[in-house]
């Protein structure tokens, strides 16, 4: 008996950036026509100094109470037509190691999906992931530009 195929899921990385709001709308589109799935994933940088273990657990679910505020913001209207809702990660340390785990260890992720910034840097993850360790990533990375307007989103995705 073969095991069935793991739903192609998106992965967005997002924060409190519009351009992370766009790759977010862009992905959830993605899921809806393909059939797949997203995961948002939030990355939490730790914190240098925690004298107890519990705050640093107080501060990733205050990010992901947070996160689920703009996920749910974001994707709405999107969300509620294909009644899913999207998986949602957060995660302590650094982005780039974050990210890079996360992909190295889950099969069902088909794209990394990430925003730009709609001028200057394009962002330490698009930096990361688009540059030299590109050719190195087990799935494509799309690259969402930010100042994509909802109308040409919708027509790209």
């Amino acid at each position: 008996m073969m095991e069935p195929e793991p739903t192609r899921t998106y992965l967005v990385v997002i924060d409190d950036s519009e351009e992370a709001r766009v790759a977010l709308r862009f992905a959830a589109r993605r899921a809806a026509k393909t059939g797949g799935a997203m995961e948002v994933l939030a990355v939490v940088e730790p914190q240098d100094f925690v004298q107890w273990g519990g705050v640093q657990a107080a501060i990733e679910e205050e990010q992901r109470l947070r996160i689920e505020g703009i996920v749910g913001g974001s994707l709405g209207e999107i969300a509620d037509a294909e009644g899913s809702r999207p998986r949602i990660t957060v995660q302590a340390g650094d982005p780039v190691q974050v990210v890079r785990e996360v992909i190295g260890t889950r099969q069902e992720i088909a794209a990394l999906v990430l925003g730009a910034a709609p001028s200057g840097s394009p962002g330490l993850l698009v930096a990361a992931f688009a540059g030299t360790d590109a050719g190195r990533l087990p799935c494509p990375v799309m690259i969402i530009p930010g100042g994509l307007s909802d109308a040409r989103l919708e027509q790209l995705s």
